[in-house]
């Protein structure tokens, strides 16, 4: 009897479960009109289309921006090389870049004008041990005297495309292989930087292991009808995606065993693999070493005052909109309002979360201690957060494949390029979710690195390329610069007048901006040229002149 009345009761309690995933829940109606003339919540007001309003809609193709049409044609390479084994070492021809941090399957465009960087290029195309490979190291100066340093870890580059122009330089797509660490460095008889390098040994993604939890053990009362009656409109789209990101989480490997992700759960905090050998690096160079360092978006930063006839001192509360083509979605006011504060991922994961949370442990490590270790939870939390946050572009595809998740994410987050450089020295793939789990639950604020004054807040973030908020461009003296784009930002000078030349986004105008209070250059604003074209304007900062602080 008693176990009929048990049966009895959990029957009933799925029965009203159901019933309320059939209710249709209570969604106030907005008038979209009155929020887009709404001058009272600022980020109602600036709505989500890009700038163009209820008048057009977003018209620039976000996919030519990733294309680097500026550089012209280029051909294809041949005899490509397919991954090197963990642990090799070997000797590559090298680009060292200021304020450039390559992670693996990123894109990076090169102009190569410097001779000692086209005989690297020449020694790269020519058959070796890696055919058509580069080397990328992120160098720095030590604040204060101002000496270069160069980064331990790096990215080997596969060139994908070039063209040799008749002044003899080169147009180069290259595109991130593999991290490996610097292990000692020289140049040539040719005049090529090169050096030794050694693959570093990717781990395998962790999962947890099948047979730690039972199956369901209690199903939720129905007290968890006011949860899903809190947020309203997170919780409907949450329920549009629960299907798939469950299928996922429920798609581990029945061969998985507890000792897949014990090891990983008795490390108490993460430590760097390298051996001591490369802690005996000298990071320090001499002054003959900045020769050899790549023009990377490294030009002269503070603006004379001699200039200050040209510039203008810019009224940024008229920012421009952003747009839901490029969010992917389009009605996504209600919910961006929402996470603003995170709320809206918060409550998609919870209910993922609440899932496992609920089954019976027959482990001695409860659900949450797993969880830090599983690199398939881990992703799956990173995808939802990037959803919400920054919405674009979608990382629901590479939930499946942590480790290349983890690199895209890296390499695609709005933030310094100190910061990125420690995600990409980061060993073991929990270890770098983790991270960057945080950072986009912390980030909020891009501030001048020079003087830590506020330029934009994440909610005016604008994703004018379909690769993400970040990506590399070079102009055409050879300096690489990674930008984040925004429809709005703070205290900013122009300095001198719109240029079409070399555009990084075809059809808009660029115009150096500077940072009002210590005149270094921040990035440039883009302007469109055509009356057609939507956003009118935007913004795009350089990561190497953001500060690490993100809050």
């Amino acid at each position: 009897m008693d176990e009929d009345r048990i049966l009895e009761t959990e029957r009933l309690q799925i029965e009203q479960i159901r019933e309320l995933e059939m209710e249709d829940l209570e969604i106030e109606e907005v008038d979209e009109a009155h929020l887009s003339s709404s001058s009272g919540d600022e980020f109602i007001g600036r709505g989500n289309d890009g700038g163009a309003g209820a008048y057009g809609g977003f018209t620039f193709d976000t996919c030519l921006a990733p294309l680097h049409t500026y550089l012209g044609e280029v051909d294809d390479t041949h005899n490509r090389k397919s991954f090197l084994d963990g642990g090799a070492i070997l000797n590559l021809p090298m680009f060292y870049l200021e304020g450039v941090v390559l992670f693996p399957e990123a894109t990076l465009p090169l102009r190569v004008i410097q001779p000692r960087f086209k005989a690297a290029v020449e020694r790269a195309l020519n058959p070796a041990d890696a055919p058509n490979t580069i080397g990328v190291i992120r160098v720095y100066r030590v604040p204060g005297d101002g000496r270069l340093q160069f980064a331990k870890v790096g990215t080997t580059a596969e060139i994908r495309q070039y063209r040799r122009l008749e002044d003899g330089s080169f147009n180069v797509l290259t595109r991130g292989q593999q991290r490996f660490h610097l292990r000692r460095r020289w140049i040539d008889v040719e005049g090529a930087p090169c050096a030794e390098i050694q693959i570093i040994q990717e781990d395998l993604p962790l999962r947890t292991p099948r047979d730690a939890f039972a199956q369901l053990a209690s199903v939720p009362s129905i007290s968890s009808r006011n949860f899903l009656r809190g947020v309203p409109s997170v919780a409907s789209r949450a329920r549009s995606t629960m299907p798939e990101l469950e299928n996922n989480m429920e798609s581990m490997s029945d061969a998985s065993s507890e000792n897949d992700i014990l090891p990983r759960i008795r490390m108490n905090q993460h430590t760097s693999n390298s051996s001591s050998f490369y802690g005996r690096i000298d990071d320090s160079t001499s002054s003959d070493d900045d020769q050899f360092v790549s023009q990377s978006g490294q030009q002269p930063e503070r603006s004379s005052s001699g200039d200050s006839e040209g510039s203008s001192q810019h009224s940024f509360d008229e920012g421009n909109k952003r747009t839901d083509a490029v969010l992917g979605a389009r009605n996504m006011s209600l919910i961006e309002r929402e996470s603003q504060n995170c709320n809206g991922w918060k409550e998609q994961w919870g209910m993922l979360e609440s899932k496992w949370m609920r089954r019976a442990t027959r482990s001695f490590w409860p659900y949450w201690v797993y969880q830090m270790y599983d690199s398939y939870q881990l992703a799956q939390k990173a995808a939802v957060m990037w959803r919400f946050i920054v919405g674009a572009p979608s990382m629901d595809d590479l939930v499946g494949k942590p480790d290349l998740l983890s690199f895209y994410v890296a390499s695609k987050i709005p933030v310094s390029e100190s910061v990125r450089q420690e995600l990409l020295e980061i060993d073991g793939i929990s270890y770098r979710l983790r991270r960057e789990i945080e950072l986009l639950e912390n980030f909020d604020c891009v501030r001048c690195k020079t003087c830590q004054s506020l330029v934009a807040k994440r909610s005016d973030m604008l994703i004018m390329s379909s690769d993400g908020p970040l990506g590399a461009y070079v102009n055409p003296h050879g300096y690489v610069h990674e930008i984040m784009t925004f429809d709005k930002v703070n205290g900013v000078a122009l300095i001198g007048r719109p240029d079409e030349k070399y555009s990084w986004f075809p059809g808009y105008a660029w115009t150096i901006a500077t940072c009002a209070t210590c005149e270094y250059q921040l990035g440039w604003l883009f302007t469109a040229r055509d009356k057609k074209l939507r956003p009118k304007s935007f913004w795009a900062i350089r990561s190497s002149q953001v500060a690490d602080d993100i809050r």
